[in-house]
């Protein structure tokens, strides 16, 4: 008691204050024990455990020094705190020190926890689009094999396309690499040269280009302009023909942007050239027609009269003497003046003609009758392929043997000086309405620059005094006042032995009773 005031009750207030303190602290560091468990990565409940753990210890230190005094005053032992009291406040001193140091280190503390939280948050934005990403990869692994599937099936077709074009192209399609060799080519292109697939392969531009200047152009127009649009250029066939293409080319080009090569269309215009030359000569043919008619009339009156006088002038001189001898001369090379004004009229179509049925059977029978012994006399074999169906024409039968006599002693001559060969005679009931005669032979054929001019008037590859050069264009004549038509072809094309030496002329008439024939059509082509 001091003055008079009791003691008890401030030293129970302490001892239970005291008391409090160690329980309260004790429950602050297990509950915030408890949430930093929960969220081991959070810095606030780190730094929370921290603290209660650092003031527990100071509160157990300093609670127990007052608990340890008030008992020892109480029980008589003043002297043994006294001892022991600077031990106590020591200890108060090294804890509370404990307590600012975790509190003066809290601000460092926070500016750490913020630099975690906002690295923290990076990597949650990049796991988030780490996230996002795997499932757009997800779903293009899902997708994957089916969208390969559909652009494979797309290639294919694209592909199935392209080589259906490129196979069935009747036109040359091939390319060639920087080096200008053929590494690929369509059997059309391969037709057309006149090869075999094994035979071509490698070919070079220069084997089958007829003129190198036409290569030099063919490069320097791709590697100026990457394409080249219908160049007229010659093609060297493997037989040594040459032929007409119209060429068409598109340059391929590498990555580093130089050409490695090039695609290439060639079309054949041998033919069309031909026929549009045989066009203009058959136009040309016409107005000559004209004016053969018109001349052969003015001539065969005087020649008439020459011919008359002259044999009347033989009767006033005897047999065998100069003047009668030249006379006879005068007669001789007026008829055949005469018989050359005759097929001039033939050629114009201005003698009259009559029309009946006839079998072009027998009208080649009659022909082969007068002819086939002079042809074997040649060594020349005659092979007959006759059409069962009798081919029966509305036509001059004399005029159409002519014209069959003409066509075979013209393959008769083309053969005597090989000393032999053959001739093919066909018929045939062909399509629409038509009767077609072929006549063949094996002889050396026609040149390429004279097949555009065999039905043209007074032409002939024959010596001086041999032939007049009317045969064919009387024919030609003939052939068109039925209403049909005449081809002829040289090398020949079989479909058995590819390209052969020889001509084949091919007739098409009209078959009597078709709905379709027509007199004075259009009738040459080549």
């Amino acid at each position: 008691m001091i003055a008079g005031i009791p003691l008890f009750p401030a030293i129970l207030v302490d001892i239970i204050g005291s008391a409090a303190n160690i329980a309260f602290a004790f429950l602050a560091w297990r509950h915030a024990r408890s949430l930093s468990r929960r969220q081991p990565g959070n810095f606030v409940w780190g730094y929370l455990f921290y603290v209660t753990f650092a003031i527990a210890a100071f509160t157990i230190s300093r609670a127990v020094g007052h608990l340890v005094k008030q008992f020892l005053l109480i029980a008589g032992h003043a002297e043994v705190w006294y001892v022991i009291s600077p031990y106590s406040g020591g200890f108060n001193t090294l804890f509370m020190i404990s307590v600012a140091a975790v509190m003066i280190f809290y601000h460092k503390g926070v500016q750490a926890y913020e630099a975690l939280e906002n690295e923290a948050g990076k990597l949650k934005n990049a796991n988030r689009e780490l996230e996002a990403a795997a499932t757009q990869l997800q779903n293009l692994n899902q997708t994957l094999e089916q969208k390969v599937e559909e652009r494979t099936e797309e290639l294919s077709q694209s592909e199935k396309k392209f080589r259906h074009l490129f196979s069935a192209s009747k036109d040359m399609v091939f390319f060639c690499d920087s080096a200008n060799r053929v590494v690929d080519m369509n059997d059309s292109g391969f037709e057309m040269l006149g090869y075999r697939r094994e035979e071509g392969t490698g070919l070079a531009l220069m084997d089958f280009f007829t003129d190198p200047a036409g290569i030099d152009e063919f490069c320097r127009r791709l590697s100026d302009d990457g394409y080249i649009k219908d160049l007229d250029l010659g093609f060297l066939r493997s037989d040594g023909t040459a032929i007409s293409v119209l060429l068409s080319a598109t340059a391929i080009f590498g990555e580093d942007g130089g050409m490695i090569g090039a695609e290439v269309i060639a079309k054949d215009l041998t033919k069309l050239k031909i026929m549009m030359e045989q066009l203009a000569a058959s136009e040309k043919m016409a107005s000559i027609g004209q004016m053969a008619a018109g001349v052969a009339h003015e001539i065969n009156t005087p020649l008439g009269i020459i011919l008359g006088y002259s044999q009347l002038l033989m009767d006033d001189f005897a047999e065998g003497s100069e003047a009668y001898q030249s006379l006879q001369v005068i007669e001789r090379q007026t008829k055949a003046s005469r018989k050359i004004v005759a097929d001039l009229l033939k050629f114009s179509r201005q003698s009259g003609s009559s029309r009946e049925d006839v079998n072009i059977n027998d009208i080649l029978g009659d022909v082969m009758a007068v002819t086939e012994h002079t042809l074997g006399l040649s060594h020349i074999q005659v092979r007959r392929d006759l059409a069962a169906e009798k081919p029966i024409v509305v036509g001059d039968a004399e005029k159409l043997r002519q014209v069959f006599v003409n066509l075979i002693t013209n393959a008769h001559h083309a053969m005597l000086e090989q000393g032999g060969g053959e001739i093919l005679i066909r018929t045939a009931n062909g399509e629409n309405g038509t009767v077609m005669v072929e006549v063949r032979d094996s002889g050396h054929g026609i040149a390429e620059k004279n097949l555009a001019k065999i039905f043209d008037p007074f032409f002939t590859t024959k010596p001086v005094g041999q032939g007049t050069g009317l045969g064919l264009s009387v024919s030609y004549g003939i052939i068109h006042a039925h209403g049909g038509t005449i081809e002829v072809e040289s090398p020949v094309h079989d479909p058995q032995r590819g390209t052969v030496a020889g001509t084949l002329f091919r007739i098409r008439l009209p078959q009597s009773g078709y709905e379709g024939q027509q007199a004075d059509s259009p009738a040459m082509s080549v």
